[in-house]
């Protein structure tokens, strides 16, 4: 095979849909449906994402940082086992790592984005409260503890509203780099637009989400083994919901073997004579 040879051009990015806000919980069931086709494996993968992100998370001076820059690489990796479910395929252990394997480089890139986006939201919140209790000491007394009271929950909805824009960039992102090819900046802009523009039923999905996070650790947090890949299979239901698949792109003509020579095309058929019925007018010329 030539080396050198153009790669074929990648489909658009997809441009995200409506969607209702009770189809949260068709993602969610659909998330089981995928869970309960292979779940010791799924279970073996989440107790795997739990020992790769505790593990970096201890990493001297670095696992702050470490942690959160992997959780889109394993993220992907859980999305191509959920497809592959989805096409009849057999789940496989190390399709974990398929985020390694196939697009290390861009889900790296959104995993240092999502660092950073949280980085730049504790430094806004920070910065809010601190210049509101600096403020409070300033002015002292009971109207200074009030400013300062105000300036701190003031941060924390700062805080809060850009934690929300960061986790809709990520919601996407990674099944937009694994499964569709997207560049990192656009697929998370595009996760953001999603998101937006079906608040409802992400707000409808968070919320069935955050109830499932606590009755999931009501057993020893034995049941995060199980809604780790449910949500997996859901992120994959909503995902192939919500951006509209772009139509395949035709792939290359077959170029014919070195050393043979195309098949020449076939004379046209030569015209039949006409009947003894045809008039005189309808004899075909020379």
């Amino acid at each position: 095979m030539n080396q050198n040879s153009p790669r074929p051009p990648h489909p658009p990015p997809p441009a995200p849909g409506d969607v209702a806000p009770a189809h949260a919980l068709n993602w969610l069931a659909e998330g089981w449906r995928l869970f309960m086709k292979a779940p010791g494996l799924w279970i073996i993968q989440a107790l795997l994402f739990f020992i790769i992100i505790a593990a970096l998370g201890m990493l001297p001076f670095l696992g702050w940082a470490a942690a959160p820059g992997a959780l889109p690489v394993l993220v992907a990796g859980m999305l191509s086992g959920a497809q592959a479910l989805d096409r009849g395929e057999p789940l496989r252990i190390d399709a974990l790592f398929d985020g390694i394997r196939r697009h290390a480089g861009n889900l790296l890139l959104v995993g240092a984005f999502h660092l950073l986006g949280l980085l730049l939201a504790a430094m806004a919140a920070a910065a809010v409260g601190g210049s509101a209790a600096l403020t409070g000491m300033a002015v002292g007394a009971l109207a200074g503890a009030g400013v300062a009271a105000g300036g701190m929950m003031l941060g924390v909805l700062v805080f809060t509203v850009l934690w929300a824009l960061v986790m809709m960039a990520m919601w996407f992102a990674p099944a937009l780099v694994m499964l569709h090819e997207v560049a990192p900046l656009d697929a998370m802009r595009l996760s953001v637009r999603a998101c937006v523009h079906n608040l409802l039923a992400f707000i409808v999905l968070a919320a069935l989400l955050y109830v499932g996070v606590w009755v999931a650790m009501l057993p020893a947090g034995l049941g995060m083994l199980v809604l780790i890949p449910v949500t997996a299979g859901a992120l994959y239901a909503a995902w192939k919901e919500t951006f509209a698949q772009a139509p395949a792109l035709p792939g290359p003509e077959p170029t014919p073997p070195a050393g043979t020579t195309p098949a020449a095309p076939e004379p046209p058929a030569p015209p039949s004579a006409p009947g003894p019925d045809a008039p005189p007018g309808d004899t075909p010329r020379p």
